[in-house]
């Protein structure tokens, strides 16, 4: 019940009064929200850094074809690691494990936690064996305008991938992990581990590197390749003081036929194939990437994708971890009322924080790429800069979309109609791959149409499953929604406007400006954009603005 506020929902979002128990629920659900909002801002932002360093050391014109190279080996076991790992897995497990906690107690759903922990370990195990023997079939069917066009490049890019694919094995465990603390109620430090891998691969990829090649030339990647095998390993041990603490204790149990691991595996092939819609369409841009003739426009796709994930995982992932737990426990009777209502909510909220941001990454891409990676090698290939902002412009387009998704696709599952994103995501995914077909092979148009056609279908299957989720509960207070959407777009097209006056004046000399002075006018120019934004809102009687104003000043007092 991720509310921000439960002072917030207007009358006609009540029709049955809240009982105390719930409105509890709702407090501390948006305290959780808070703190796995700062946690996922330490992991995306350091995140941001490790993309710096790798883009500063290995971004000039003579290496950023290996970067790419970096870039495309990772992309498979990163996307099995966001589809499979912590997304279908963690989905399927924290909804099946907060039902049965509630149903039949503690011991019970700690049987079914050892369960799934060896049978993840098993599988995944396999997994990664595969990975490294089919290297090459993987790197042919991802980069296979490389394996005609540049061999060097193509077999370089298959050493990699064999290096990193263990990698899905330590993080399949650690998203196990992740769902166990949530369901539990402990988000802080599932949210925090990602700021371990992004520290520990970033730290010591760069020192094997050095190792390897102090000039940090293509052998030096190969160290942070290493590296994001031992970040995987870092995420994952960070996580099991936490564990013991909640009453874990694991052994090996071999009982898979067990009904609450078949409820699972049953919930997570739809998962799969439901969340796959973002990540495969990000898989087949990187792929259609290999045929665009410029150097760099792996690189740019992953910058662009990198930056939008801060405020995808800030708001969307941030709100959608603390509330499924809540959303499965409503559901345990059935659809009802505060189902509904906590639904539309969560959807409300997570607009009035993406919307902004969309606008901000739409009219500012440049001098944020500029002042994030323009620094270093990088700054030497006059291309890469605006590569990377036309990518992000193309991808911010579908932001909303994107962080919407990650609300609205589990709460399918808690109320198990866990085939309907499944097919809509299968529909939507056919669409991608054709558009990129045609955007790349047959009009041979840039890597940023790669990126559009993204957005494109995150648009649709954000509609699609917004129309199946109203006949499935009945609505979604959908006034309430048109109304706060429409004070939305007023208040982002007022930022919009101070945006676009920043760019032609403050912002006109960009390139004559030293660091510092990039900072303070880009910091200043966000900060009054935003200021406008939320400002409007509040003057427009925003429902979850009035909430979120009154969570910063509740915390500010307290400080």
């Amino acid at each position: 019940m991720s509310r921000p506020d439960p002072e917030s929902e207007p009358d006609q979002a009540k029709p049955v009064a809240i009982p105390a128990d719930n409105q509890a629920e709702a407090r501390s659900t948006a305290k959780a929200f808070g703190l796995v909002t700062i946690a996922i801002l330490c992991s995306r932002v350091l995140g941001l850094v490790r993309e710096v360093v790798l883009n500063s050391l290995f971004g000039g014109t003579a290496n950023v074809k290996w970067l790419d190279c970096f870039i495309m080996a990772f992309k498979a076991p990163n996307m099995l690691r966001d589809l499979f790992a912590e997304g279908a897995l963690s989905t399927a497990f924290v909804t099946v494990f907060s039902k049965k906690m509630k149903a039949e107690g503690d011991d019970s759903a700690w049987g079914l936690a050892r369960k799934m922990a060896t049978l993840t370990a098993v599988f995944m195990s396999v997994v990664s064996l595969l990975g490294v023997i089919f290297a090459p079939v993987i790197i042919y069917l991802l980069a296979h305008g490389w394996h005609t066009d540049d061999p060097e490049k193509y077999h370089f890019t298959i050493l990699l991938a064999r290096i990193m694919y263990p990698f899905i094995l330590l993080v399949s465990l650690a998203a196990l992990v992740m769902g166990m603390l949530n369901a539990r109620k402990v988000f802080f430090m599932p949210a925090m581990s990602s700021t371990f891998f992004n520290l520990g691969s970033m730290v010591t990829g760069g020192a094997i590197g050095w190792w390897l090649d102090p000039e940090f030339g293509r052998v030096a990647i190969i160290g942070f390749a290493i590296g994001t095998l031992i970040g995987g390993l870092c995420q994952l041990l960070i996580l099991l003081p936490s564990l013991k603490k909640v009453g874990f204790h694991f052994f090996p149990d071999f009982n898979w036929r067990d009904s609450g691991v078949r409820n699972i595996l049953k919930i997570m092939g739809p998962a799969v194939i439901s969340g796959s819609v973002v990540q495969v369409n990000v898989l087949f841009n990187t792929m259609f990437a290999s045929y665009v003739e410029l150097d760099g426009s792996v690189t740019a796709l992953n910058n662009a994708f990198r930056l939008m994930q801060l405020p995808l995982g800030l708001f969307g992932v941030g709100l959608a971890t603390v509330s499924l737990p809540a959303l499965a426990r409503l559901a345990t009777d059935g659809v009802s009322a505060e189902f509904r209502g906590t639904l539309s909510k969560n959807l409300r909220f997570v607009s009035l924080l993406s919307l902004p941001s969309a606008v901000g990454l739409i009219m500012l891409a440049e001098p944020i790429m500029s002042i994030i990676y323009g620094h270093g090698a990088a700054a030497t290939n006059p291309m890469l800069i605006p590569m990377c902002a036309i990518a992000l412009q193309a991808y911010a387009l579908g932001l909303l979309f994107y962080a919407a998704l990650k609300v609205l696709q589990p709460a399918f599952y808690a109320i198990d109609r866990r085939y309907i994103p499944m097919f809509v995501s299968l529909a939507c995914v056919l669409l991608s791959v054709g558009l990129n077909y045609l955007f790349v092979i047959r009009w041979r148009l840039g890597h940023e149409y790669l990126a559009l056609s993204t957005s494109i279908t995150a648009a649709l299957n954000f509609c699609l499953l917004f129309f199946f989720m109203r006949r499935s509960a009945g609505g979604l207070h959908d006034k309430q929604l048109f109304i706060a959407m429409m004070k939305l777009l007023i208040s982002a097209a007022a930022m919009a406007g101070v945006c676009w006056v920043a760019k032609v004046t403050v912002l006109a000399d960009w390139d004559q400006f030293s660091l510092w002075m990039r900072g303070i006018y880009l910091g200043g120019t966000i900060s009054i954009a935003a200021a406008v934004y939320f400002t409007l809102n509040l003057l427009l009687g925003n429902e979850e603005a009035g909430a979120f104003a009154s969570i910063l000043k509740r915390r500010l007092i307290r400080k």
